[in-house]
């Protein structure tokens, strides 16, 4: 049987040891199936759900083919989206604390090219962006990619799904034949494998069981006609009661329809999906993030790349069209040791997706009806914290601990009434208990942080 100890793969002893400093144990089985094959310069096909190790996975790959010494773009990483492409790299950033002056950059829509063209003009050996900023990119010149030894594809088939199929082909068309092409991906549909037909050479292909443990999610399925749909969400809430829920939906307007039936019974929910502008995806993540969201409405595509380290329950309002799409969504909870449950809607008509699920699980569906459910009217769910926006970012100098320290100072708050702080380019996030906002609130309207006012207030 193989380790699956990280000193037992091709790595350097700095590298194994700032992975054991950050926790890093053991390898995940994505990790130990796929990191044999990357270190020696396969390409690569991984099938793994969210919440795999799959960043690491290709990440300490890639960070074992970098040459610090030189100056050129080596790795490239595309993502479906912003937040994701954010998550990737800060994992990257943090796998690659063993050695010095490896420099990465971000390059995402929503945020002005200027400055990243300047971080590219510095020169740097990874980057990681969101295909449509990319393309930008290549067609401005200020993007290079002739030294490019790694490209990884991130969620590829999120991105064939958001329309990125022909910006992908402009990308890779302009990297080095010779490059290694790493292509990760929740699902293997057909346009997978003809995708990675066109690009890739000989890949080995490595697939990691999606199906979840019955122990560690219960799945339960329930019965309705269509017009019951929101009383029978609602009484799902009312009979589980979860603490922190996201709630799948198609559409778009579904999900605004949805979050606001909810807020109408008294259940803190906010919709997420591609109509938002970026302060406002930015705003809604930050919150369910931070604990002052508790119910987040999503479609498929926005829901990609969300940071959740615990997550009760996941709600599918309608099952999907796809059973691979189902196994991933409810991937989302049951994580890091806890249970989870998922709780999915079903009308006559949608037998057909039940039937395919219980096909790709190999398992029938336990299916009930609404009217079983134990409903206490009274329910209802407010997060228990607030979040709390300052004007002031990192091109400010804003740092978390300047924000901790004035609040845990002449604020007078203890540390355990202060929850996550974000800090985005020109303004910060605070999450604080709801008990403590009108303290933190009247200190920041008159006190200072680093020694200048900032404008503060809650947001709703």
């Amino acid at each position: 049987m193989a380790s699956d100890s990280f000193s037992s793969i091709s790595i350097s002893p700095n590298q194994v040891a700032n992975l054991d400093s950050l926790g890093y144990k053991k390898m995940t089985p994505i990790q130990a199936q796929s990191l044999p094959h990357i270190l020696k310069g396969k390409d690569l096909i991984a099938q793994a759900k969210t919440g795999s190790g799959k960043t690491a996975a290709f990440g300490i790959g890639l960070l074992s083919n970098i040459n610090p010494r030189f100056f050129g773009i080596q790795a490239l990483i595309i993502c479906p989206t912003r937040e994701l492409a954010d998550q990737v790299g800060k994992e990257i950033r943090r796998l690659a604390r063993f050695t010095q002056n490896i420099k990465l950059v971000l390059l995402c829509g929503g945020k002005p090219l200027g400055p990243q063209i300047g971080s590219l003009e510095h020169g740097a050996h990874i980057v990681v962006g969101t295909p449509g900023r990319l393309q930008d990119h290549l067609r401005k010149g200020t993007l290079k990619l002739d030294g490019l030894k790694i490209l990884v594809l991130d969620e590829a088939d999120r991105m064939l799904d958001m329309g990125f199929a022909d910006v992908m082909k402009d990308i890779i068309s302009q990297t080095p034949k010779s490059r290694q092409t790493l292509l990760f991906s929740a699902t293997y549909p057909d346009t997978i494998k003809q995708m990675s037909k066109s690009f890739q050479r000989s890949p080995i292909t490595v697939t990691v069981e999606s199906e979840h443990k019955e122990t560690v999610i219960e799945q339960l399925f329930y019965e309705i006609k269509k017009h019951e749909r929101n009383t029978s969400l609602l009484a799902l809430f009312e009979h589980y009661q979860p603490q922190t829920t996201v709630v799948f939906c198609h559409t778009k307007k579904q999900c605004d329809e949805v979050a606001h039936f909810l807020r109408d019974h008294d259940i803190d929910a906010l919709a997420i999906h591609g109509d938002l502008d970026q302060r406002e995806r930015d705003q809604v993540l930050v919150r369910f993030a931070n604990n002052s969201c508790s119910v987040l409405v999503a479609t498929d595509v926005a829901a990609r790349g969300l940071d959740i380290k615990s997550l009760q329950a996941v709600i599918n309002y309608e099952l999907p069209r796809d059973p691979e799409i189902y196994v991933h969504r409810i991937g989302r909870t049951g994580r890091a040791g806890e249970r989870g449950i998922a709780l999915s809607l079903f009308t006559q008509s949608e037998v057909v997706r039940l039937n395919a699920i219980e096909n790709y699980q190999k398992k029938p569906c336990i299916c009930d009806v609404p009217e079983s459910l134990n409903r206490d009217t009274s329910f209802n769910l407010q997060p228990p914290m607030v979040t709390i926006q300052l004007d002031s970012g990192r091109k400010n100098k804003l740092r978390p601990g300047d924000i901790l320290g004035a609040l845990t100072g002449d604020a007078g708050l203890t540390g355990s009434q202060i929850g996550k702080i974000d800090i985005f380019d020109m303004s910060s996030y605070v999450a604080v208990e709801r008990t403590a906002l009108r303290q933190a609130l009247n200190y920041l309207s008159q006190g200072k942080i680093k020694g200048r006012s900032i404008r503060a207030r809650k947001i709703r």
